[in-house]
């Protein structure tokens, strides 16, 4: 993958594909509670293995040198993991709504600073940590688990956000020998052939006009991947990355608007900590790798 070093045309493909995922959220939640969620889950699996097949026809030597790995027991792993943590994500947005999931969701580039010391071995100072304990905080201040009205289900897109953090990781350290392409190959292929061995026992039919959504869902996990792997082809991880944090705005904006959630002044302070906890631990990371 050549990269173009184009900021611009990065952040406007990164912005366009937070409102691609965000969209993906809300019929994930629309047919999520109307059918079971791995059924859902598996049918977009399908898709996105299709995809990931044809992007290997296209790539030089073909499916076998894309697939081609020397530790397949890794991409396995990652991709089942994957699949699990979508699975739990849009069980919390059938419970919980998009703007209560997604608020907690977005902590997950902290729970991968922290973990990326023990588990890569790479350093995080007393900063990074900070902004780690702010972005806790604000966690916290979401989930509101010191009242009586704190709602256990919370805690799912906490667990979702800790899988994909872990998934995070395993792609860091798969990268250090394997292409974005293998990596991305295997994703498709472990989590389609997972989701099939579980969600086939969980067929249900569908009605016709659900087709339509379904159809428009696995479209749009198809066509918000392609965004964001032409976004990392124009410029680097660390100038678009902040920029996914868009993706809170628009499910926000879906969840009100179509499924009559509300924005409590909770989430909307934790929100705020958790993003700008975020976004400085995005900044020290790209200061880090400047002056390294």
């Amino acid at each position: 993958m050549t990269q173009q070093n184009n900021a611009r045309a990065g952040i406007a493909l990164m912005i366009a594909a937070t409102v691609v995922f965000a969209l993906q959220d809300g019929i994930s939640r629309h047919l999520a509670g109307a059918y079971n969620t791995y059924m859902v889950v598996m049918i977009r699996y399908w898709f996105f293995a299709a995809f990931v097949i044809a992007l290997a026809m296209r790539a030089s030597g073909g499916i076998r040198a894309t697939a081609s790995t020397n530790q397949l027991g890794l991409q396995i792993t990652r991709g089942v993991l994957l699949a699990a943590e979508v699975c739990v994500a849009v069980y919390a947005f059938t419970i919980l709504g998009l703007i209560e999931s997604q608020a907690v969701f977005i902590c997950y580039p902290l729970l991968v600073a922290a973990l990326s010391g023990p588990v890569l071995g790479e350093s995080v100072g007393w900063r990074r940590w900070a902004a780690i304990g702010v972005g806790c905080i604000g966690v916290l201040i979401i989930l509101q688990p010191g009242i009586g009205v704190f709602n256990p289900w919370a805690v799912i897109p906490l667990i979702s956000a800790f899988m994909f953090a872990i998934y995070g990781l395993m792609t860091r350290y798969a990268a250090r020998r394997d292409s974005t392409a293998t990596s991305f190959f295997w994703t498709g292929i472990a989590g389609a052939t997972a989701m099939t061995v579980v969600g086939i026992w969980f067929w249900e039919p569908m009605h016709l006009h659900d087709w339509f959504w379904m159809g428009l869902l696995c479209l749009s996990g198809v066509l918000g991947h392609w965004l964001l792997i032409k976004c990392y082809e124009m410029a680097e991880a660390s100038a678009v990355q902040p920029f996914a944090y868009f993706h809170l705005i628009w499910s926000a904006i879906l969840g009100i608007a179509i499924f009559g959630e509300t924005l409590r002044p909770a989430v909307i302070v934790g929100a705020a900590l958790v993003i700008a906890a975020g976004l400085f631990t995005l900044w020290r990371e790209r200061r880090q790798s400047r002056t390294g």
